[in-house]
């Protein structure tokens, strides 16, 4: 229900708000925008574009998820390993997910072979074009309504403009119908962060420091995980702090989260898989770059949010 209400919502508004001229500007004007990135940089805010880089797509630790998702399905080596289970209806098992390595046989390269084409397949697809294609879109949505603002970037003033006329440009009942669906693609977004965090830091902990625990199974860590995000999140928005402090201060975390998982992935690749499955020639040095590119925001936007100038993000 809620993915068809995003989809119907992006359609009837691409459709109808948007024109052609629009969409020649992305390619058109695409070289004029690279050229003026240092204005941008300074207009928009340093914090607040790299803060679109690291929400930008599905990716990110949603990336690190994607192997939870498998193993609890049983598919492939997952049904080797223990898996997330309601603490209430499911059997639990506290022995850690520590995963499963398989032999160097021809049959195990040859399924790997088959498995590692069709996860590039499935990244190209999703998390490359469709993505892509979605963020594009909305952005061409949003020059095509209410063009450029001010206050794009430094505060959220601009979604309730966004919203009023895009009733002006379809119809009176699109406002509403833009607030409904912009809610529900919050809502989802926020539920599958909860559920994959909750999943991440439930596999990492039950692992390392929870190991030889008998009473912490990973199922239990991913409930109380999730019910701390809630309830600390519920508390975070009574005190009234402003939601773009909050969005910079959770891209700088982004970051930080990708710099270190890039380079875990890269060592634990490098050190522990068989000979076969272990990343060469390019894809290694690329994960040090891609490690240190995420790296270096961190460090950055920290500095912003030490030094105060998180006060100014629209001119930080």
């Amino acid at each position: 229900m809620l993915v068809a209400i995003i989809l119907v919502f992006i359609a009837l508004a691409i459709f109808i708000a948007t024109d052609l001229s629009a969409w020649t500007g992305v390619v058109t004007k695409a070289p004029q925008g690279v050229a003026n990135l240092p204005a941008y940089w300074k207009e928009i805010g340093a914090a607040s574009i790299l803060a679109a880089v690291s929400f930008a797509g599905a990716g990110g630790a949603n990336n690190l998820c994607q192997s939870n998702y498998v193993r609890d399905k049983g598919m492939g080596m997952g049904i080797h390993i223990p898996n997330i289970v309601s603490p209430i209806t499911g059997e639990e098992v506290a022995a850690p997910s520590l995963g499963y390595v398989p032999p160097d046989t021809e049959e195990n390269r040859r399924r790997f072979k088959g498995w590692w084409k069709v996860a590039n397949q499935e990244h190209l697809l999703t998390f490359w074009f469709c993505g892509a294609l979605l963020l594009v879109a909305l952005c061409v949505l949003v020059f095509s309504s209410i063009g450029i603002q001010e206050n794009i970037g430094t505060d959220l003033a601009f979604v309730d403009d966004w919203g009023k006329a895009m009733g002006e440009k379809i119809a009176p009942w699109f406002e509403e119908f833009f607030f409904v669906a912009g809610f529900v693609m919050l809502l989802s977004t926020n539920i599958g962060i909860m559920d994959y965090v909750g999943r991440i830091t439930g596999d990492s902990l039950k692992v390392t420091v929870l190991r030889d625990s008998e009473f912490w199974s990973e199922s239990k860590i991913y409930v109380t995980v999730v019910w701390f995000m809630a309830i600390g999140g519920t508390i975070l928005v009574w005190t009234g702090i402003e939601p773009i402090v909050l969005l910079v201060m959770s891209a700088a975390g982004g970051f930080f989260v990708m710099a270190a998982y890039s380079t875990l992935l890269n060592f634990i690749n490098r050190r522990y898989l068989p000979e076969y499955a272990k990343l060469k020639g390019w894809r290694s040095p690329l994960m040090d770059l891609v490690a240190l590119f995420y790296l270096l925001p961190t460090l950055y936007v920290t500095y912003l949010l030490v030094t105060g100038g998180h006060r100014q993000w629209g001119r930080s």
